[in-house]
């Protein structure tokens, strides 16, 4: 049994500003860097003492070098940085058979009030909505593991993102550490993330074949920029039209091909 996590930081436990997430903000920086680490090691170590026999981790947040590897069990490999392919952040989920797809670390979609730090993919869009619904990274990559037929088991973040979870995979289990208000954060104890992060992978994995992610027959995706202009530009990806000054759509039956749209358009 093998497992993929991918692992985000805006949704570690504590994080409340965005120094807090960036390498250059040393200072600020550098304790949440060590718990996004402990919350992807505690994970592994559910996973394999779940009986997983190793477990890829993709850092997926910003530089894609914010984990320690040498903090995780043996039994797990790396990828780091960015590969410059359309799944992104779940690089490599493409090239081997895994049996779940662990999300650590992640966060509320662009404009939910769930996290002071919601944003999806970047800080140029007002929202991004899939098929009418307003649409996470999560949401992106859930897709993306059922693409690729994987069920989604575990996730953890902020508590909006975890509703939204279960609200599209009823069985995944979830860790909510943080609860965003305004521009603040109220979180549980780091200690206790871990701990329950561990027991919730041994539980996840148990559950991981209800977790399938059920796929829609269609996806229209819809980006609002901040700017006019970059909608503009945007909508010559093809098959892409302005859906009004701001806005960018794409519809698609092939998940692949939305994917293909995000990496030009919205994460381009």
């Amino acid at each position: 049994m093998k497992v993929y996590l991918s692992a985000d930081m805006e949704g570690t436990c504590g994080i409340a500003a965005w120094p807090e997430t960036e390498r250059a903000a040393a200072m600020d920086y550098t304790p949440y860097q060590k718990q996004m680490t402990r919350e992807v090691a505690a994970a592994c170590r559910g996973a394999l003492a779940a009986g997983a026999r190793e477990v890829l981790v993709k850092d997926a947040h910003d530089s894609a070098r914010n984990i320690d590897p040498r903090e995780l069990p043996r039994n797990t490999r790396m990828f780091r940085n960015w590969a410059g392919d359309p799944l992104s952040m779940m690089t490599g989920l493409d090239q081997e058979a895994f049996d779940a797809v662990f999300f650590t670390g992640y966060h509320a979609w662009a404009a939910c009030s769930g996290n002071p730090l919601s944003h999806t993919m970047n800080l140029r869009n007002n929202r991004v909505t899939l098929n009418g619904r307003p649409c996470s990274e999560f949401r992106i990559n859930a897709y993306t593991a059922g693409y690729f037929g994987v069920p989604v088991a575990l996730v953890t973040g902020d508590e909006d993102l975890c509703r939204s979870a279960q609200a599209l995979i009823p069985a995944v289990t979830t860790v909510p550490v943080n609860r965003g208000r305004g521009g603040g954060v109220c979180s549980i104890h780091p200690d206790a993330a871990v701990e329950r992060i561990e027991a919730a992978a041994r539980e996840a994995l148990s559950k991981a074949g209800d977790c399938r992610v059920p796929m829609p027959e269609h996806f229209r995706m819809e980006i609002e920029f901040i700017k006019h202009a970059e909608a503009y530009s945007k909508s010559f990806y093809p098959g892409a039209a302005l859906a009004d000054s701001k806005t960018v759509a794409f519809d698609s039956g092939c998940w692949y091909e939305v994917l293909r749209f995000c990496h030009f358009v919205l994460s381009g």
